[in-house]
């Protein structure tokens, strides 16, 4: 691997190689900066071999003091090494990305330690949230590489040169998700609670819980639910990576990768991925110290593709994106805040749109969504070039009390989804039954729309409604709201107790969903769920591996879907319902 070109062959001509001597003359060459230029303003820390280590290292170190406990803090970063070798101790606290630009993750090797901790007391990891490390080769020292975390997690475009351990001493955890990388060792998933890994490559997997999918996996463990609770999947019938930024030759870019069918391992064997490369000069590059939704439209509407530099974005007025193949890329878990009621952003119903790596935050007044995607009632197909979304996460209340109807509404066909955890929060600040409301996580009328790592949670009604047809969903995992204050104001019939998690409309006939799990924490007593799961009783209505359980001491859920399967109860001892088949089969 060549980690610096020779100055030969950046200064091809006699003239430019002679006033780069009569410079060597005037400084000594360590004085000339090779470190490239940082065009993403401060909250976006640059990593370069040319770089002193210690430098690096106390850059590194910084950041984790400040966001290492920020659950809920204002601050956010990004972290990117460019093509070289580092030998660095890097750990990843919230709303941290840590992102390699090389071509291929081999282009960036850490040799140390990269790693996400259990952000509680007693090695618990199940409130480690939003943190991300993408795009670079991790050599451990130790040999393995710990990475103890919950929802809004991801590990992609990685190789892990050794192990990779899911959790921290067999602490709680709660997560997550791994894509398009290879781990050389054993992936130990221990007390994970559910995981679900896509186009990976390893040597081995071990551990379960209640939920672990693996689709487009070289190796799936050996085992078939429910014992061992594995969902294999061979190839994933439809993927397009999330785009990654690029740097190479003094110039940043984009890459967004192709869409692919079918596919299993990684995009990255061939030295590079497959896909488009968009100039950054195409980009506005917003801050959130000086932008605002009239700046960030008049960008939009001259032609502009988005790149949302690390921070807190309020917006009085919704952001309109309407060009075919726009690129809305957020780094450092940039951060969108409706601040009037308005959705946050709306998509136009047109080809190629990719949006990717942003959360959003309800604000206080009420809106009728934060994202949505397409026009409802308008049908356009998009099989070639579908509209893309990646690592999109949506929160409810626990920074501040917010507000939203329906966090994510899907109208477009085709949609591809790849990761996202809609949280209605069940703890920090302004959280309570009637301060921080929401309905829905997500609404999907759009057909064909398909979906890779679904998490859905505490949603005052339906966590999921589905209308569209063709849908398809590869592993979900919710927690229905914790806080119902009386059954009698939580029913969504006369006869029907609560709503349930996952809602499939009576009126349609074409869906399926691999590896579900649903749970309950009541905190008030004589609460309970009737139905977990609701679907219409059609034969292609297909429901594969379904798992529920109760966690509290209180509540229950009597059906795992529609009237089938166990109730699921605390006591005397709690128990994991499952089923195989939905419709069973004969």
């Amino acid at each position: 691997m060549i980690a610096t070109r020779s100055r030969a062959s950046l200064y091809p001509s006699a003239l430019v190689r002679l006033a780069l001597v009569s410079t060597l003359v005037a400084c000594p060459f360590s004085a000339i900066a090779q470190v490239p230029a940082n065009p993403f303003g401060p909250n976006v820390v640059l990593l370069d071999p040319h770089r002193p280590a210690a430098d690096m290292q106390a850059d590194i170190d910084r950041i984790y003091s400040i966001q290492q406990h920020s659950e809920f803090g204002p601050n956010r970063y990004a972290i990117l090494l460019t093509p070289g070798d580092y030998k660095l101790d890097i750990p990843v606290g919230f709303y941290t990305q840590v992102l390699g630009v090389g071509a291929i993750p081999d282009a960036a090797n850490v040799t140390g330690n990269v790693h996400a901790d259990a952000s509680l007391p007693g090695n618990n990891a199940t409130c480690t949230f939003w943190r991300s490390a993408e795009g670079f080769a991790v050599h451990p020292s130790s040999g393995t590489m710990q990475w103890a975390v919950s929802q809004a997690v991801a590990l992609r475009r990685m190789h892990i040169a050794g192990n990779l351990v899911l959790h921290q001493n067999r602490g709680w955890a709660s997560g997550g998700w791994l894509a398009d990388s290879i781990v050389d060792g054993t992936v130990d998933s221990g007390t994970q609670q559910q995981w679900i890994s896509r186009n990976v490559e390893w040597n081995n997997w071990t551990g379960f819980n209640w939920n672990m999918v693996f689709v487009g996996v070289n190796r799936p463990p050996e085992g078939e639910w429910p014992e061992p609770p594995f969902t294999n999947i061979a190839a994933a019938p439809l993927t397009r990576e999330k785009p990654f930024l690029a740097y190479k030759m003094g110039a940043w870019s984009i890459v967004v990768p192709a869409l692919q069918h079918n596919t299993s391992g990684v995009t990255w064997h061939a030295g590079s991925t497959l896909g488009r490369s968009v100039p950054l000069t195409t980009f506005y590059i917003a801050q959130p110290v000086k932008d605002t939704a009239a700046t960030l439209n008049a960008a939009l509407k001259q032609g502009k593709n988005l790149l949302f530099t690390p921070g807190i974005y309020d917006l009085d007025d919704t952001l309109r994106v309407s060009r075919k193949d726009t690129v809305i890329y957020g780094l450092g878990f940039a951060t969108l805040r409706p601040i009037t009621g308005k959705t946050a952003m709306h998509v136009d119903d047109d080809d190629g749109i990719n949006i990717s790596g942003l959360l959003f935050d309800a604000g206080l007044k009420l809106s009728p969504s934060m994202l949505e995607i397409g026009t409802q009632d308008h049908h356009r197909r998009h099989t070639a070039d579908p509209i893309s979304l990646h690592d999109l996460f949506f929160r409810v209340g626990g920074a501040d009390a917010g507000n939203v109807a329906a966090n994510l509404i899907v109208n477009a066909d085709d949609t591809l989804i790849d990761h996202t955890w809609i949280w209605r929060a069940d703890h920090g600040k302004g959280v309570g039954w009637t301060t921080n409301r929401s309905d829905n996580g997500i609404i999907v009328n759009g057909d064909n729309v398909t979906v890779y790592g679904l998490f859905v949670e505490h949603h005052q009604r339906y966590q999921v409604l589905w209308n569209g047809e063709y849908g398809r969903v590869y592993f979900y995992q919710s927690e229905i709201p914790y806080d119902p204050p009386a059954q009698s104001v939580w029913k969504s019939a006369p006869d029907t107790n609560g709503w349930a998690s996952y809602k499939v409309s009576p009126s349609v006939r074409h869906h399926e969903a691999w590896g579900l799990g649903i749970y309950s924490v009541f905190r008030k007593p004589d609460v309970e769920l009737t139905r977990a799961i609701e679907i219409p009783d059609t034969p292609e209505v297909r429901f594969h591996h379904i798992i529920t359980t109760a966690l509290a001491r209180l509540g229950a859920i009597d059906h795992v879907i529609n009237d089938t399967g166990e109730r699921a109860h605390p006591d005397p001892k709690r128990n994991t319902p499952k089923i195989d088949e939905y419709p069973a089969i004969h």
